[in-house]
């Protein structure tokens, strides 16, 4: 079995960031000690990837910061140099940057407006782009190219006075051993009248240079980003039973240094049910996904600069960490896209790092997950992206750590097999 590694930063890290703890993508070497000062928990670490090479950093955090649901996180890291070709030059480079993210801030003078904002400047040695990511494509055409990913990203929120949103707007629940056990109007009612809905506008802007791909400009995209959101689960960073749908609409507006103008809209569902366990089990859940897009602005132009299509990092895209992990990140990307999956997961009544001084972080549980996805990309949102589906099955292991949900994943597909450590369930994204 040939394991394939996830070869985009960006993408791991607008995972990490909202999880506050720093974790790398594909770690096949990682050492992580956590020490605690007054006010800030500091994590020094080191990981090896096809993307970046031996490298290490350093990360601080902390929750609470003005009040009690912000969080703020920092890091710079740096790895050793590779060779990589720079207009036809041999050079030698490192993986280096740093990212920041403030979450969750409540707004003066507002009672249940939230900002956010989260940021990276990096380079990357060695980065995998599939230009043509169609659905018949070969996994073979694809693009290796060094250069920098950069993007700064704001987040404007606002939880409507409805359901559980109406007295804790800012989503506050006492956890315990990693379960949620405070009584709030979440998990499967009536929509809208129970849950917490929110509307927001995102603001983005990325930037990637290629300095390996000759006849491609850079490319950079900026634009606004709106949606609505309804979360209708007893726990949202575990679900067990309960609803959660989203709708988003993303416009590239064409202005300033943007490459070209685009737009994509997406809905997404997700459903979980609460099984009976068994006597090594504490709690079973069947979790169910699904998510489609489409972008309009999308034209027939066999040129990808011209034809008003999203960058490879947006838009109807399938393969890596989140959605189809039997595939290369990024592997499909066409004009529309349809995806369904379904989870088994079991969390284990055996823990043998509870209460233990073995590890510096605490370990509430683990779980096991046997998963199956489907999905394609398509030229036309019609009935044709139901038929000549990409598959994937794979298993997971994940534990609840420092109440983070941190997880390896095993994916296997018809390309064969790829495995992904990362944070935070996959149906959140």
């Amino acid at each position: 079995m040939k394991y394939k590694n996830y070869t985009s930063l960006t993408l791991f890290i607008s995972i990490f960031f909202t999880m506050q703890l720093l974790h790398a993508d594909n770690i096949s070497e990682q050492n992580i000690t956590k020490t605690k000062t007054k006010d800030w928990t500091i994590i020094p670490y080191a990981f090896s990837s096809d993307t970046t090479g031996l490298a290490g950093g350093i990360s601080i955090l902390m929750s609470g910061v003005f009040q009690p649901q912000t969080s703020f996180i920092a890091t710079a890291f740096i790895g050793e140099k590779q060779d990589v070709i720079i207009d036809g030059e041999l050079e030698e480079k490192s993986f280096a940057g740093g990212f920041f993210y403030f979450s969750d801030y409540k707004l003066p003078y507002t009672d249940r407006t939230f900002f956010s904002i989260y940021g990276l400047k990096s380079y990357f040695p060695k980065s995998k782009y599939y230009l043509d990511g169609s659905n018949n494509s070969n996994q073979d055409d694809v693009f290796l190219s060094s250069g920098e990913s950069n993007f700064l990203n704001m987040k404007f929120e606002y939880v409507l006075p409805i359901g559980s949103g109406l007295e804790n707007p800012q989503g506050l629940c006492h956890v315990e051993n990693g379960f949620v056990i405070c009584k709030r109007s979440k998990g499967g009612g009536k929509p809208f009248f129970t849950g917490q809905t929110s509307v927001g506008l995102k603001t983005f802007y990325q930037y990637d240079s290629l300095d390996s791909i000759e006849g491609l400009p850079d490319w950079s995209t900026n634009g606004l980003r709106f949606y609505l959101t309804h979360d209708n689960t007893d726990f949202d960073t575990n679900p067990s039973r309960g609803y959660h749908f989203q709708i988003q609409y993303s416009q590239d507006f064409g202005a300033g240094d943007s490459t070209q103008s685009w737009d994509f809209l997406e809905f997404k569902y997700n459903q979980y049910y609460n099984l009976d366990t068994f006597s090594f089990t504490n709690q079973n859940v069947l979790a169910l996904s699904l998510w489609t897009g489409y972008s309009f602005s999308w034209n027939d132009n066999e040129n990808i600069i011209g034809s008003h299509r999203p960058p490879v990092w947006e838009g109807a895209r399938l393969g890596g960490f989140n959605r189809m992990r039997g595939y290369n990140n990024n592997r499909f990307s066409d004009k529309a896209v349809f995806y369904a999956a379904a989870e088994y997961r079991a969390i284990l009544d055996y823990n043998p790092f509870k209460g233990s001084d073995l590890i510096p972080a605490k370990v509430d549980w683990f779980q096991v997950v046997a998963f199956a996805e489907i999905g394609r990309v398509h030229e036309e949102y019609n009935f044709d992206l139901l038929t000549d589906l990409k598959y994937d099955v794979g298993l997971s292991l994940r534990a609840l750590v420092e109440e983070i949900p941190v997880r390896v994943d095993v994916g296997y597909g018809e390309e064969g097999a790829n495995m992904w450590v990362m944070v935070q369930q996959p149906f959140d994204f």
